[in-house]
């Protein structure tokens, strides 16, 4: 029999993704965002109540951790496509 596809996947075997930020207690509790481009960084418990300036390859785009992001990425709370907006030109 053949070992379950899911078992044998890239993201079980890479595992999860930890930075570590200095100063972390002091910024979360003086409130000041963090700037960073580690957008694969898996979020911890620890990180609760931080602020984040994550990299969305342009601009630095604010997130802020709450208890239902432990265990996402930060890349996931940042996005990297503008919404469309459609304008109507003046083009015969």
């Amino acid at each position: 029999m053949l070992p379950s596809l899911v078992a044998c996947s890239r993201s079980v075997w890479k595992g999860p993704y930890f930075v570590h930020f200095p100063q972390l207690k002091e910024k979360i509790a003086a409130g000041t965002p963090i700037k960073t481009m580690a957008r694969a960084c898996t979020i911890m418990p620890h990180m609760i109540g931080a602020r984040f300036m994550v990299h969305q390859g342009k601009e630095y785009l604010p997130v802020r951790v709450t208890e239902e992001m432990v265990g996402r990425k930060l890349g996931e709370f940042a996005h990297t496509r503008k919404a469309f907006s459609y304008r109507l030109t003046k083009n015969k």
